[in-house]
């Protein structure tokens, strides 16, 4: 799939790591550094834009090691960027540690995903049918 892009920052263009990669990861664009205090979040830009095909999206994900590491996660997660939006992309960052996190430019702040979806069309109906599950939910189905 080709996907058309501009990119205004200084930094090369998001690329998969391995051919196995869902992800691409997504590089801050900074004229200064960026100091997230605990329990901080700030709109981090990436100068980069893009036009999807309608019928695909672009996931905003977090990095792993960010969150494991240091704490740091995409408030949104997954943020989604539709087909129709032409806009610089932006990754909401939060500071959940308890120490500050300064966000230098060039650093590798979040993943995107590129899926496809579908659009939905609501059918109203009286009832749904039966399941086992039924309306368990949040843990319903036991730790292991």
């Amino acid at each position: 799939m080709n996907i058309k892009i501009i990119n205004k920052s200084q930094h090369a263009l998001p690329h998969y790591e391995t051919l196995a990669s869902a992800g691409m990861d997504l590089r801050a664009n900074l004229s200064e550094s960026v100091t997230l205090q605990p329990m901080d979040r700030a709109i981090i830009k990436t100068g980069l834009f893009i036009e999807l095909p309608v019928g695909i999206e672009a996931q905003v994900r977090p990095r792993s090691g960010l969150a494991a590491k240091k704490g740091i996660t995409v408030l949104n997660a997954p943020g989604t960027i539709d087909a129709d939006y032409r806009g610089e992309i932006g990754v909401i960052l939060v500071n959940l540690s308890k120490e500050a996190f300064t966000v230098e430019n060039g650093e590798r702040i979040a993943q995107l995903v590129i899926a496809k979806h579908e659009r939905a069309e609501w059918q109203e109906v009286s009832e749904l049918s039966e399941t086992d599950r039924g309306a368990g939910g949040f843990g319903s189905t036991g730790v292991k």
